[in-house]
C-alpha cells in the first residue's frame, strides 16, 4: 500500500535530519509518496509568510505531515509556524513519549512515559496586549473595576483561556490514549493552588472525566511538584496530561530523562489531521555539518508509520535504533558526550543513519 505523506524539511538542521529519516522509512520497506513543501524563515521574501497557502492547502487535502523543526524568532519577527499549524487544523493533542533506550546518555535506565500537551489553549492562544496598547489600558480598567487589583501601566498582559470543552477533549483523549496503549495511570498536572479559576476548572474536568474511566488509575499534581518528581521517581507516572505551558515545559523536562531533545519524538493530533515533528529546534549553528543527531525526527516518523497503521514497520525502525545506540559505535557527538564526556569518536547524521538502516 502506498501512502500519501506531506514533508516540511525545515530550517537549519531540518533537511538533514528529514533526509535521515526518509532513508530509514524506506529501508523498512514502506511505500511512501512524500509531497514536499517549504516553509520557515526561508521563504518570507518569496510569499510574503513562513507558511505558504499552498502547504497548508496540501496538509488539508493529505491530512498526516511529517515536518523537521522551523526557526521561530524570540521575542521579535514572525508568530511560530508550529502554533499556526496546531490553531489551522485544531490540532489540539501533542503527544510526546519518552522511552529509555540502552546508549542514550541519559542517567536514567527504566523512563517509559508519555506527555499529552493541550495545544490550543492556555497562555499559548496568544492573545496578548503590548503596555501602551489600547487595549492593554482598558484591560487594567476592567480589572480595577472587578477586583480592586491594579495592573502596573507599564505592563503587557496576556489572557489565560481554560475552558470546560478544551479541558475535557484533551483529558478524554488521554485516557482514551492509556487505554488504547495498554497504560494504567493518567495524571493531571496543575497549578489549580494558585490559579483557581482556570486551572481550578481544568482540574475539576479532569476528575470528572476519569471517572468515565474506572479501569484505569487517576491522580493529579501540581506542576512545580511533579517536575520534582519526574526528577527523583520518574517511574511513578505513566501517562501525564497538561494544559498548554506546562505541557511545554514539562515534555522537555522529560526528554531530559532520556538522553535530551535529540531523542524526543513528537506527534499533533487532530480529528481530520496529524502533523508529526521532532521535538527540538532548527539549530541553526550546526546545520549543514552531518553532526545533528536525527534519532527524534525518525522516532516522530514511527510515530507517523502507526497513524498510518504501518505498526511492524515502526517497530522495526525503533529496535534498529535501540540496537544502533546500544552498540555505541556510531552515535552523535550529543550521545557520545552524554556517554564519555567527550565528542571524540562521534558519528556524523549519515553515519548513524547508516547504523540504523545496517540494524534493520
Amino acid at each position: 500500500m502506498t501512502h500519501d505523506v506531506v514533508l516540511i524539511p525545515g530550517d537549519g538542521i531540518g533537511p538533514e535530519i528529514t533526509r535521515a529519516m526518509q532513508r530509514v522509512v524506506q529501508a523498512a520497506g514502506v511505500d511512501i509518496t512524500w509531497h514536499e513543501f517549504e516553509a520557515g524563515a526561508g521563504v518570507i521574501d518569496r510569499y510574503g509568510t513562513p507558511l505558504p497557502a499552498h502547504a497548508i492547502d496540501a496538509i488539508r487535502s493529505v491530512g498526516v505531515a511529517i515536518k523537521g523543526p522551523i526557526t521561530t524568532p524570540v521575542g521579535t519577527g514572525f508568530r511560530s509556524v508550529n502554533v499556526e499549524l496546531r490553531r489551522t487544523f485544531d490540532l489540539y493533542s501533542c503527544v510526546r513519549p519518552c522511552l529509555s533506550m540502552p546508549g542514550d546518555g541519559s542517567r536514567y535506565q527504566d523512563v517509559d512515559l508519555v506527555i499529552i500537551r493541550e495545544n490550543t489553549e492556555d497562555l499559548y492562544a496568544g492573545i496578548e496586549f503590548p503596555a501602551t496598547d489600547p487595549g492593554a489600558s482598558e484591560l487594567r480598567c476592567l480589572v480595577r473595576e472587578q477586583t480592586g487589583a491594579v495592573i502596573r501601566e507599564d505592563a503587557a498582559i496576556s489572557i489565560k483561556p481554560i475552558s470546560v470543552w478544551g479541558s475535557e477533549r484533551i483529558l478524554t483523549y488521554a485516557f482514551e490514549y492509556a487505554r488504547r496503549h495498554n497504560r494504567s495511570k493518567v495524571t493531571a498536572v496543575h497549578k489549580a493552588n494558585i490559579m483557581k479559576a482556570t486551572d481550578g476548572l481544568y482540574l475539576d474536568v479532569a476528575r470528572s472525566v476519569a471517572k468515565r474511566y474506572p479501569d484505569i488509575e487517576f491522580d493529579d499534581k501540581i506542576v512545580d511538584a511533579a517536575c520534582m518528581g519526574l526528577v527523583m521517581h520518574p517511574e511513578d507516572f505513566d501517562v501525564l496530561v497538561l494544559p498548554n505551558l506546562y505541557g511545554d515545559i514539562v515534555s522537555d523536562l522529560s526528554a531530559g530523562l532520556v538522553g535530551g531533545l535529540g531523542m524526543a519524538p513528537g506527534g499533533n493530533i487532530g480529528e481530520n489531521c496529524a502533523i508529526f515533528e521532532a521535538t527540538h529546534g532548527s539549530a541553526p549553528d550546526i546545520a549543514s555539518q552531518n553532526i545533528a543527531n536525527p534519532t527524534a525526527e525518525i522516532l516522530s516518523a514511527c510515530m507517523l508509520l502507526d497513524h498510518l497503521g504501518e505498526d511492524a514497520a515502526a517497530d522495526s525502525i525503533r529496535r534498529a535504533i535501540r540496537t544502533a545506540l546500544d552498540a555505541g559505535t556510531h552515535v552523535t557527538a550529543d550521545v557520545k558526550r552524554a556517554l564519555t564526556g567527550s565528542t571524540e569518536g562521534a558519528a556524523g547524521t549519515d553515519e548513524f543513519t547508516d547504523a540504523v538502516i545496517a540494524a534493520l
